[in-house]
């Protein structure tokens, strides 16, 4: 099974995920998030399969996130806003994405990827 992963390099949860699904012999194809950030469009498919809310897509620890002051200002936003905000800058997106087209989880847990990508 391929999985693509949305992560950071230097992100070292991000790391970990990979190495967790490389230690159960999936495929990892990584798309650098900072580089190429989902689009659009991709997101909002993320969202949906996904089952989370948009909020849950923001990396709230990160610097951009507190630079832009987002926790004040997302409550104020529509979900297109929100889905645009993501999509100008993948360093606002949590990680890792992992998807395997149907399936989408959104940062890293052992158990959730046990769960969702261990062997079928």
């Amino acid at each position: 099974m391929a999985i693509t992963v949305y992560g950071y390099p230097k992100c070292g949860t991000c790391k970990k995920a990979e190495k967790w699904m490389e230690s159960k012999g999936l495929q990892v194809d990584y798309v650098n998030i900072a580089e190429q950030p989902p689009k659009e469009d991709t997101l909002q498919t993320f969202i949906e399969q996904s089952g989370l809310e948009i909020k849950k897509f923001f990396n709230v620890s990160g610097l951009k996130y507190r630079e832009l002051q987002l926790k004040d200002k997302l409550p104020e936003m529509s979900d297109d806003e929100k889905v645009a905000l993501l999509a100008s800058d993948g360093m606002l997106i949590k990680r890792p994405i992992a998807t395997d087209g149907k399936r989408v989880t959104v940062g890293f847990d052992e158990k959730q990827y046990e769960d969702m990508w261990g062997m079928e």
